[in-house]
């Protein structure tokens, strides 16, 4: 059968529906012109894959032209293997060997609802696990049995890759701690939960970026807190190019001090 995704945050959901729940919370929107539909195979149509590195064994994957939100995939290749942080809705045969041929995946890991995209699509390509925060349970519009829906503050994934829930822009919303990244200096992978903005000497916190909705303070300084205990020199965001390439904890650490100045002032 072939599956409905939102042609608007690229959600594949398991049914056909006239309303998409992503779309329609204040986190994101339904454009002017109304909801839109596609499937797999119709973007796959449209579209080609984009393979790109980003950074010291991190590899961008997505499509062009930009599809839905736009964000880009990362496999990252560490010494205890290749791991996925983050998905697109573009899924084609050409990523499929590229990944294959740089040795597979052991699993996915996902910032927030907004990139669950075809997810459980490439779960099941790959025949891996699917590691998702359970607090967001409720937006993932395609379920699957294989889905990690793990709790907590922290998960690790494999002997170098940590998860961590901060809770900013969803409460499930999580990065990903990689210690030995960067030559041993660090790196965090963070979607929009710790948003790179395009200075790259600050990062951003928001609870709805197209509605220019803050992040509400105790959420923002609760997720420094927590980020406090890890060291790391380069943020990899959610946007092609978009990484803080050194000085990434006291970019995070900064950053949340000059939000709450502003927020409180």
């Amino acid at each position: 059968m072939t599956l409905p995704i939102c042609a608007t945050c690229g959600m594949q959901y398991s049914a056909p529906r006239t309303d998409c729940p992503i779309c329609e919370d204040e986190r994101q929107y339904v454009p002017a012109g109304g909801q839109r539909w596609t499937d797999l195979e119709t973007v796959r149509a449209e579209h080609t894959a984009r393979i790109e590195e980003q950074g010291a064994d991190v590899v961008g994957i997505g499509c062009e032209p930009k599809f839905a939100i736009g964000q880009r995939a990362l496999l990252v290749r560490t010494g205890s293997g290749n791991f996925l942080w983050d998905c697109v809705a573009y899924l084609d045969d050409e990523i499929i060997a590229r990944i294959t041929e740089a040795g597979g995946i052991s699993g996915i890991a996902i910032s927030h609802p907004h990139y669950y995209s075809t997810s459980v699509e490439w779960a099941r390509t790959f025949d891996v696990p699917l590691h998702l925060h359970e607090k967001d349970r409720q937006w993932l519009g395609r379920s699957d049995p294989g889905v990690d829906w793990w709790s907590g503050e922290t998960k690790q994934v494999t002997p170098d890759l940590e998860l961590i829930n901060l809770g900013v822009h969803f409460a499930g919303g999580t990065v990903m701690h990689w210690p030995g990244g960067e030559g041993g200096e660090g790196a965090l992978f963070s979607g929009d939960i710790v948003q790179v903005v395009p200075d790259r000497t600050h990062v951003g916190f928001m609870y709805s970026y197209p509605n220019l909705i803050p992040e509400r303070p105790p959420v923002v300084r609760r997720a420094a807190e927590i980020l406090a205990r890890y060291r790391f020199s380069a943020i990899y965001g959610a946007w092609w190019d978009a990484v803080v390439r050194s000085d990434g904890y006291e970019v995070v650490q900064r950053s949340a001090k000059r939000y709450l100045e502003f927020v409180s002032s």
